[in-house]
């Protein structure tokens, strides 16, 4: 896609050392803007090359005064920063709270006491909805969120959502389906699961699945949804103040996408490594027990964007990325 967009632009990329937004500024890399990578303290920044110029700042941002100083002279807003694990959110809300909810509650807040109008792009998830009852799932399908993390993340999307129609800033919200690829490790045991059998299968190492198997997922590659994000702010006029659900299309149950992992490293290493079943854990969240693949279709005719990557193509792309680091 055409970057122009993103030409003089000062950006700010919460989350800025995690998976998502280090594929969004390797989009970005040689475009003559500035990022501004936000993350905790003690983060571990990537180091970066390119074009663009960079700061990085290390700032707990459930804390307003640490918006106070991040959004001056802010053009675009990438809000990344979150704790992604259901199970966590489930043994401490409170915290969950205070990290998913609360921060972009301050950007808000702060955006229309400072008067100032950002584009707020935030990450949300495709299980917002809950358990769908068809398939494809799009977004007029009703959201019922079960868990306390989707709960948090609808909650935080409509916060966005309502400042948006209030006229304090233009914000999109982009659900996720399941997303690999190369990248920094998931921090979160639940997320990534794609990657984590991709790197346990170049180790030799056997890959389970819970039970059969045989639930749809819609996995989508990583480099496919910086895109998603990068259409959005180059349609906000048409996006602004919606939700968009973004995926593949395409319906694999977990069973073949971990085989077809299974498949793809063999012909890297020359071994296929086993695919066990497992009993399923006896506290294993009822989100898991689900089926779901994105129609992406409202989002394509906004944006023009589509997903250009198959799941073969994303598995050996992530492969090589792997075997390469």
């Amino acid at each position: 896609m055409n970057l122009r967009n993103f030409c003089n632009k000062n950006i700010l990329i919460t989350g800025g050392a995690g998976y998502l937004a280090t594929n969004l500024i390797a989009q970005l890399s040689e475009i003559d803007c500035h990022i501004i990578r936000v993350d905790r303290p003690g983060a571990q920044f990537a180091p970066l090359a390119g074009k663009t110029t960079f700061c990085d700042i290390e700032a707990d941002i459930r804390e307003t005064v640490a918006w106070e100083s991040l959004l001056d002279d802010i053009d675009l807003v990438f809000h990344f920063a979150a704790q992604t694990s259901v199970y966590v959110a489930e043994q401490d809300p409170q915290a969950d709270l205070a990290i998913n909810v609360i921060p972009i509650l301050h950007l808000l807040e702060t955006c229309r006491k400072k008067k100032l109008n950002p584009v707020v792009l935030f990450s949300g998830t495709v299980t917002e909805a809950g358990l769908t009852e068809r398939l494809p799932v799009n977004e007029d399908c009703p959201d019922h969120p079960i868990t306390v993390y989707d709960l948090h993340k609808w909650m935080a999307e409509n916060y966005l959502k309502h400042y948006t129609r209030m006229g304090v800033i233009s914000g999109v919200v982009l659900r996720l389906a399941n997303v690999y690829g190369p990248g920094p490790k998931s921090s979160s045991a639940d997320r990534g699961v794609l990657n984590m059998m991709i790197r346990k299968a170049l180790q030799g190492q056997a890959l389970t699945v819970y039970g059969d198997g045989k639930y749809l997922r819609d996995y989508v590659y990583v480099e496919d949804v910086a895109q998603a994000f990068l259409s959005a702010v180059a349609n906000i006029d048409i996006v602004s103040g919606k939700h968009f659900v973004i995926g593949s299309g395409e319906g694999y149950t977990i069973m073949e996408a971990i085989n077809l992992v299974a498949d793809r490293v063999a012909l890297k290493t020359g071994t296929r490594v086993p695919v066990v079943n497992i009993t399923p854990p006896s506290l294993l969240s009822p989100i898991e027990f689900r089926h779901f693949v994105a129609d992406t279709r409202k989002y394509t005719k906004s944006t023009g964007w589509t997903a250009k990557n198959s799941l073969i193509e994303g598995i050996d792309a992530t492969i090589q990325a792997f075997i390469t680091q």
